[in-house]
């Protein structure tokens, strides 16, 4: 790595021997979204808890060092386009930066919100076609608005939709969302969940805690909750993609397994939690190649995609490392051939 605001590394990377290296986990930003939450307090306040729940040396990073740089990232289609060129990336998912959610929004503000965050991004797309492809985000906290707005989505051409790990209060899980989860078995769009920052507050308000233990930990609770509760039985179409690996949810399966046979209450789904490892996909972005090769083993080269978690600091921008960790049999297929597939590419 070239320094703690840029996880690039110097040099020309050799490319990856496979046909195409997709990197399905990107973000970009949408400064008319900025401009419409900045004069917001719901929006200080949740920036607040945001960096309390950091930790003011975290925090301070942040504020100072890599968001500086990931945001100047962001603003640049040419430096994003000659980074993906020294990663030997051909094309990127971008997705809508996680910050810019606010679930905390009233129904007027959230649509008007997500037409122009999913605008920027289709925007964005347009100029470098065949380099980039777009995902959008959704009001979640308005299940019904969601529903409309995955249906504009598709019909923008964007290719899936990001959501946070709980929408304020409320679980995945929890029925109110099965409007969601039917428009996107309709328009096959898949939904990518990203969490954004952590619920358990000051424990982990030291040592980045909150993004290194607090983000996988908040996808594998909506995971392993929406296999639980039965909403994959529900939603035999659905796609659900989980962010950083899928949390600690492909590692940690024989526990959910061994809960559903022995407690009652524990057992909403049809099958063995396990079994519906094939029914989800999760990105590459665990940063240890041994935990790499047992995801791509428990899982299945067609249920892991490469990504790159690009601009942050905590991306894993070494494709070339990421393949040589990779079997020969799985690896034209996480590296690209298994995205291009998801998100029709």
């Amino acid at each position: 790595m070239s320094g703690f605001d840029n996880p690039l590394p110097t040099g020309q990377l050799t490319r990856p021997d496979v046909p195409c290296v997709i990197d399905m986990h990107g973000h970009c930003g949408a400064p008319e979204a900025e401009a419409l939450l900045a004069s917001r307090p719901e929006r200080a306040a949740e920036m607040g808890a945001q960096a309390r729940s950091t930790g003011a040396a975290s925090s301070q990073h942040n504020r100072t060092v890599m968001l500086p740089a990931a945001g100047a990232r962001m603003a640049s289609l040419e430096k994003r386009l000659a980074d993906l060129d020294l990663m030997g990336v051909d094309v990127q998912l971008v997705a809508p930066s996680p910050h810019l959610y606010a679930y905390w929004a009233d129904e007027g503000l959230a649509g008007e919100l997500v037409a122009v965050v999913n605008a920027a991004a289709v925007a964005l797309v347009a100029r470098a076609p065949e380099r980039l492809a777009g995902m959008g985000m959704v009001s979640m906290q308005y299940p019904d608005l969601a529903a409309q707005q995955i249906h504009a989505a598709k019909a923008a051409g964007l290719k899936g939709i990001e959501i946070s790990a709980s929408v304020g209060e409320r679980e995945l899980s929890d029925p109110v969302f099965t409007p969601v989860w039917a428009a996107a078995e309709e328009t096959g769009l898949p939904v990518f969940i990203h969490p954004l920052g952590t619920s358990l507050g000051a424990r982990l308000d030291r040592f980045y805690l909150s993004n290194t233990i607090g983000q996988p930990v908040e996808t594998t609770i909506a995971l392993t909750g929406l296999i639980l509760s039965g909403v994959l039985d529900r939603h035999p179409r659905l796609k659900l993609v989980g962010a950083h690996g899928g949390g600690y949810l492909p590692a940690y399966i024989g526990r959910a397994d061994h809960t559903w046979c022995v407690r009652p209450e524990a057992r909403g789904c049809a099958a063995l939690p396990s079994e519906y490892l094939s029914r989800i996909w999760v990105d590459t972005v665990v940063f240890d190649r041994t935990q790499l090769s047992d995801l791509v083993q428990r899982m299945g080269a067609d249920r892991v995609m490469f990504g790159t978690d690009y601009p942050f600091d905590m991306a894993d921008c070494r494709p070339d490392q990421v393949a040589a960790a990779l079997p020969l049999s799985a690896r034209a297929a996480v590296m690209g051939g298994t995205a291009a597939a998801l998100f029709n590419l």
